[in-house]
Parts: C-alpha cells; sequence; structure tokens
C-alpha cells in the first residue's frame, strides 16, 4: 500500500518536513495503545483491511492530514489527531475503484471523530468519476457529545450525499466489520452488496444500551442485530466467516460487474469448454415429482467451472440467487430450490427476486431462470406477511427490466408465482425451454386433483388407487410435449443440451447489450 516518499529538500525543505511529520502523526491512527488494544481482539486495522482489499501498492490516500491539530501559542504544531475515516482510491485485479474506511481506534469510529465532509467527498467522488465504491463499516454510529463539539444540534441528513444516486450509477459494497448502528447501518445496507463478518459484526438501528432505555430489555449485541438475525430479516445479503473471507467476497463480487452503469461487464478469460455435458444431467430431476434435488448441483454443471458466486443463500432460500459465467461471459442467474418451502415464491423470495432483477439490470447482466415453481406460498402466515403484494411487486419489476433473458423451465410453473419466470410483454422475447420433466398450468396436479375430484376419490373402493389413477391421465394431459406441438414453449430440450446452448445465447445477448449501450437505450 506503500507508495514512493522522497527526503524534505530545496527551498520548501521546512513544510516539506512538516508535511512528513504531519503524515506519520496521521498513519498513527488512534495511536499504539489504541491500535493494539484493537488488534489484541483478532482484528485487522482499517488501514491493514484497505491493504488486504486491494491490490498491492495501488491504494493512493485522499485527505491524508485532515484531523484535528494541537498548537503551541506560536502557533507551532505540537501534535495531529487524525480523523476516523480513511478514504482513497485503489484497484482490484486492476480495475480502479474507490475505498472509504472507518477507522475505529479513533473513537469507536463515531462521528464525534470524524469530519463528514471526507467520507461524503469519497462518494460523491465515486459518482462523479463513475467508479465502484466499497465502504469498510465499523462504527459506533453517532453520539450526544457531537451537541458539545458544536454547541447545538441539527436536523439529521447529509445534504450532498448521493446516496441513493449511486446505487443508479456504480457498484456499492457496504462490508461490516464491527458494531453498526444508526448511520453505519445504513452505509452497509444502501448498497448492492453488504456481507458481515460472524460474531464480529452486528448491523442495527440502535444498540443494546438505547434499545434497553427505550424499550427496557436486556439483549447481547448478537441478538440484536448479529448474523443469524439478518439471515431471517434479509438486511444484510451474506456472511463470512473472518474478515479475510469477507474482503474475498468482495473482489469476487466486482468481478462480474462493470465500472459503472454506463458500461458492460468484462468477460473473463474462458476455463471451461461450452459444451461440456454432464452425463447424470439426464437424472438430475426425480420421476417421483414429490421428491427433490440439489440445484446448487445443477447450477454447477450448467456454468463455468466454480464461478457460481450466491448472494443471499440464508434469506428468501426458495430461490438462489447468484452470479456465473458462461464461457467467461458474466450474467445473473435465478434458480427456484425445492428444498425450501417447496420451492414457493415467500415473501422474502420475492423481495430477493425483485432486488436481484433490478441489480442485474442496472449493470447489463444478462438473466438465466431456471425454473421449479409451485406457485406463491399460501396459508395464514402467508396471507398475514402480504406475500402477494411481493409478488406482485416481482412483475412490474419483471416487466421493467431490459435486459435479455432466458428460462428454463425444469419442473414446474404453476399459478402466478409460476407465470412470473420471465418478462412477457413488448418487447420481451418470449425465449423459454423446458426439460422434458417439467409440468404447468394453473394448479399442481396433485393438489388440484384432491379439490376437483374429492368426491369421486372418496366414494372410490380404493381411494389411493382411483387419486393416483387420475394423476397420471391429467399428466398425460398436461405433459410438456403438448404445448411444444403447439409452440407454447420455443424447444423441449435434453437436460444435457442445455450448458451448450446457454453459452451459444450468452453471446447474442452481449450483442444485444452493446447495441443498446450505443443507441444509449435500453431494449431487449
Amino acid at each position: 500500500m506503500s507508495r514512493a516518499t522522497f527526503e524534505p529538500a530545496g527551498e520548501w525543505a521546512e513544510e516539506l518536513t512538516e508535511l512528513q511529520r504531519r503524515r506519520q502523526m496521521a498513519a498513527q491512527m488512534g495511536g499504539p495503545e489504541a491500535v493494539a488494544k484493537f488488534k489484541a481482539r483478532g482484528r485487522q486495522t482499517a488501514r491493514e483491511r484497505i491493504a488486504a482489499l486491494l491490490d498491492a501498492g495501488s491504494f493512493r490516500e485522499l485527505g491524508r492530514i485532515t484531523g484535528k491539530g494541537r498548537y503551541d501559542d506560536e502557533g507551532r504544531l505540537l501534535d495531529l489527531q487524525a480523523v476516523n475515516a480513511i478514504i482513497g482510491t485503489g484497484r482490484i485485479e486492476g480495475r480502479k475503484l474507490v475505498v472509504s474506511a472507518d477507522d475505529f481506534t479513533i473513537r469507536a469510529g463515531s462521528s464525534e471523530g470524524t469530519i463528514s465532509d471526507k467520507w461524503v467527498y469519497a462518494e460523491r467522488m465515486a459518482l462523479a468519476q463513475q467508479m465502484p465504491l466499497v465502504r469498510l463499516v465499523d462504527t459506533a454510529g453517532g453520539s450526544v457529545k457531537l451537541l458539545m463539539q458544536s454547541a447545538g444540534s441539527k436536523i439529521p441528513g447529509y445534504g450532498n450525499w448521493p446516496g441513493v444516486e449511486l446505487l443508479k450509477t456504480v457498484p456499492v459494497v457496504g462490508v461490516a466489520l464491527g458494531s453498526c448502528a444508526g448511520l453505519g447501518a445504513v452505509k452497509v445496507l444502501l448498497s448492492h452488496f453488504s456481507v458481515m463478518v460472524r460474531d464480529q459484526a452486528q448491523v442495527f438501528a440502535a444498540g443494546p444500551p438505547v434499545v434497553k432505555q427505550a424499550y427496557g430489555i436486556d439483549i447481547d449485541k448478537n441478538e440484536l442485530g448479529g448474523y443469524k438475525v439478518h439471515r431471517k430479516s434479509a438486511m444484510v445479503h451474506n456472511e463470512a466467516v473472518d474478515e479475510a473471507d469477507a474482503l474475498r467476497q468482495v473482489r469476487q463480487f466486482l468481478s462480474y460487474l462493470p465500472r459503472s452503469a454506463h458500461q458492460l461487464p468484462d468477460r473473463a478469460a474462458p476455463t471451461d469448454d461450452p459444451d461440456r455435458a454432464d452425463d447424470w444431467l439426464k437424472d438430475a430431476i426425480p420421476r417421483d415429482r414429490r421428491k427433490i434435488y440439489d440445484p446448487r448441483k445443477i447450477l454447477a454443471a450448467l456454468f463455468d467451472r466454480d464461478s457460481v458466486f450466491e448472494i443471499g443463500r440464508y434469506q428468501g432460500g426458495s430461490v438462489i440467487t447468484a452470479f456465473a459465467r458462461l464461457n467467461g461471459w458474466p450474467v445473473g442467474v435465478l434458480c427456484s430450490d425445492p428444498k425450501v418451502a417447496g420451492g414457493a415464491m415467500t415473501l422474502t423470495a420475492a423481495y430477493k427476486t425483485e432486488r436481484h432483477a433490478k441489480l442485474c439490470d442496472t449493470f447489463g447482466l444478462p438473466m438465466i431462470n431456471l425454473v421449479d415453481q409451485p406457485g406463491n406460498a399460501t396459508g395464514p402466515e402467508a396471507e398475514l406477511a402480504g406475500t402477494l403484494l411481493g409478488a406482485v411487486r416481482v412483475v412490474t419489476t419483471i416487466e421493467d427490466v431490459r435486459i435479455p433473458w432466458l428460462s428454463i423451465i425444469t419442473r414446474r410453473a404453476f399459478g402466478m408465482a409460476g407465470g412470473m419466470h420471465a418478462p412477457k410483454y413488448f418487447p420481451a422475447l418470449n425465449y423459454r425451454f423446458a426439460w422434458p420433466s417439467a409440468r404447468w398450468g394453473s394448479i399442481p396436479i396433485e393438489g388440484g386433483v384432491d379439490a376437483a375430484h374429492k368426491a369421486e376419490i372418496e366414494a372410490a373402493t380404493d381411494p389411493a388407487a382411483a387419486r393416483a389413477a387420475l394423476e397420471a391421465k391429467y399428466h398425460r394431459l398436461g405433459s410438456p410435449f403438448r404445448t411444444a406441438e403447439q409452440f407454447g414453449i420455443l424447444d423441449i430440450i435434453d437436460p444435457r443440451e442445455t450448458r451448450s446452448l446457454l453459452c451459444e445465447w450468452v453471446e447474442d445477448a452481449r450483442t444485444v447489450l452493446e447495441n443498446d449501450r450505443l443507441r444509449g437505450g435500453r431494449s431487449r
């Protein structure tokens, strides 16, 4: 992370000497004692985190001597306490970005130990220069001591902070590395990708002391805002086992994305045969429709080896959202997971689907959807949660995106949720395929037979046999081959043909996206 240094000399030697001295003071962060105490907890300092994230030697720090100087009566500098925001530019795999890191060793990263103009400048710079932004967040949030410092209060907000506009323009990442409260939480969450370190990081509106004061509840900070909480809340996308894992995920996430929404993602050097066909895929979907399977194994077989990067694995688990590559080209992925809620569209899964579709649309990643959708979640809890409202939001989002989209129905596509597998209205192209195992309709046959033939089944000598016979009859009528006869689906394919088809399609999708950028618009 170091750059060339020069010896102070010449007519301005005195000033250059002072500059070096100020830089050295600022580099001490909270001082040896505070740094040692922080590192004793098994954590990296803000500067060490930046060095671990970026390519070696690529960090160019800005505002290096920003802080609070202490002077003698003659106006000579005695010492300098740096602010707890470290900002600058650097590179990841040679690609430039802006990084902003909280220094916990100075007043626990609190806003009372910073100059907000500094970190806001980093965000404005990312927007103006159209570079990705990574926030390394480790802050206790605000403090009442700010009232003493400013001798007054102000209405909350940062008028020149372009937090929302950034999301429309450049990739934004928030990394929770400690207790992130208030503004710290917002910095983590106002992002395209967020990750928190297990048992080390917490994200909440306010910490345990405030909760106890407001509600009289004693609660541990991990119970209040740790990773197990946000597995359910879906506020933070991913979790990491340690800081190194968190930073590795950041690097991998950014590798799929362009520098800004005005560009397209780069192609990685192909490392996998586009015509690779794993023979076991022919039996990937069990013939017994009541049995489940491992969708992640299917994803690993269809996309370039080791290229699938999952986002939000533990939230809305009935749908998998991910980035992946096809013959080196980055793509977005949606995939049903029948192991969670039977694959049904839950409220959290709807939010997750909407979020991912918007992300891929913003940065020009074509979407591939592997569909095994039994329908929207039902029952009292689903209705109380407002699941159908979430589904409606998915519909409006999918119909609004303008990226190329390909769907493969692997097993089920039933009801409203099944119909949301791809955009359908002009200028969308009905580019969808199915495996022979696929079935679709208004409702699943198994439950539908019980509802439509209840009396007949109950009156039968052998109700189970009667139900099975009726289900078999309806499944023959619902064969995907009958739909293909009427060109209701583009084609039925052997599962082993899928990777080859996708690798060919992604080249066409890329051409469409490139032409869209040249025309300055978005069209499918």
